[in-house]
């Protein structure tokens, strides 16, 4: 063979191995990839209060290997507990806000006793297991956790009246541990509109708008899940500081009043911040909102129609229950709402915020926190590459944290706001 024969069969050669395609990745292959890199960092997990519920914060027994035996305490919480540990592994959670919820059915000196006891359960199960666990404070304190395999644990309030309107107890939960503050929760707080509430501030009020401004002062997350639309506009403008939603979907996808609407979505790139996509049916799936609206009015004209006569209309809900079957939510439902947030606001702007322990179930194949990869496949299956991944799992939280945390920094000339005690 002379040189032109050599050279024309190398360059063959060279085309066939460039014909050859190079061995693309499954769905689940990127998934596993992509949680490898960046463990997922969830926004919100109620645990907390279901040991409240079951156990009056006793954990003498409690076992959070093994929490599918726990007794139930009533309503939803009959059903076995959607956390523990091999599950949290499972679901390749590396970071965790748990929510130091208090019922908004309590007097605001009562809400402020019972957040501080829910901020020292959770410190106690926290300190229980260290081995898995271990308390976060920082961005650097998550990084430095998930690096060395275990869960970064982090306290998140739900609700602004766990404050009692006093700034200074907000600075004393921020000292305790409080990472952010949900401004409210399903009803208004003297200074906040919430979402489920008929309003009262057209948003924040003018004491509203300063703890706003305090808690981008101290680095405390901005929660904005569960208030009116009008209370997202008004805390955008009252700061700089980043934003983030701790579990919420998108209105576009699913109309609820709890979820996020666009014209809020298309500022996050100029404010900064996250949506950390909810798990909970009614706020993903339209078919099963609209389910429940509907059977939420048969039960009213049951009992408007049956006054006195319970056993009425329990017979009648039984019947429309039987010929209206519930829709169910799905993992596809789930991915609908990243992807719309993705397509408005951007994919450095989406997180996962389950609303594990506070909901009877997450969508069908994601009924609890073991179910995190699922979703990650459904979403390498629509394209979304190692690197977008990387970012819903945990990296955009990383980023969001961290920007609050150099807010506060630039703030550290700044006094205190002072508010007059009554």
């Amino acid at each position: 063979m002379n040189n032109c024969q050599t050279a024309l069969a190398a360059a063959l050669l060279a085309g066939v191995a460039l014909a050859i395609p190079a061995h693309a990745q499954s769905p689940e292959e990127v998934a596993a990839a992509a949680l490898d890199a960046a463990p997922v960092w969830d926004g919100h997990n109620d645990t907390p209060i279901q040991l409240r519920g079951r156990r009056g914060n006793v954990l003498e027994g409690f076992d959070f290997h093994d929490t599918q035996a726990e007794p139930g305490w009533g309503g939803a919480g009959e059903s076995a507990m959607h956390t523990d540990l091999p599950r949290l592994e499972q679901g390749r959670v590396g970071a965790q806000f748990w929510s130091v919820f208090v019922s908004v059915n309590t007097t605001e000196a009562e809400a402020v006793q019972a957040t501080i006891e829910q901020i020292d359960v959770t410190k106690r199960l926290i300190e229980a297991y260290p081995e898995d666990l271990r308390l976060a404070l920082t961005a650097n304190d998550v990084q430095a956790t998930m690096d060395d395999g275990k869960i970064a644990s982090l306290l998140g309030m739900e609700g602004g009246h766990s404050i009692g309107s006093s700034l200074a107890v907000l600075r004393q939960m921020y000292n305790l541990g409080a990472r952010y503050m949900t401004i409210t929760h399903s009803a208004n707080t003297p200074w906040a509109d919430s979402a489920t509430d008929d309003p009262e501030h057209d948003g924040l009020s003018e004491f509203g708008v300063q703890v706003i401004r305090e808690m981008a002062r101290l680095g405390m997350l901005i929660d904005l899940s569960h208030v009116s639309e009008a209370t997202m506009l008004d805390a955008m403008d009252a700061t700089d500081a980043p934003v983030i939603f701790s579990h919420s979907g998108a209105r576009a996808v699913n109309g609820h009043s709890r979820n996020v609407p666009d014209n809020v979505l298309a500022r996050l790139p100029r404010q900064g911040g996250i949506v950390m996509v909810v798990g909970l049916p009614d706020y993903l799936s339209e078919a099963h909102r609209i389910w429940y609206a509907a059977r939420h009015a048969e039960r009213a004209r049951l009992q408007a129609w049956w006054r006195g006569e319970p056993e009425k209309v329990s017979a009648g809900l039984s019947e429309w229950d039987a010929a209206n079957p519930m829709p169910l939510a799905t993992i596809s439902d789930m991915a609908d709402h990243v992807d719309h947030i993705r397509e408005v606001a951007g994919i450095d702007y989406i997180g996962l915020g389950g609303d594990y322990d506070g909901m009877a179930t997450g969508p069908v194949g994601m009924e609890d926190v073991s179910g995190y990869p699922a979703l990650f496949e459904e979403l390498a299956r629509r394209g979304y590459s190692q690197q977008d991944l990387e970012k819903i799992a945990s990296r955009n939280m990383m980023r969001v944290m961290r920007e609050a945390e150099a807010y506060a920094a630039a703030q550290a000339r700044m006094k205190p706001i002072e508010s007059p005690v009554n």
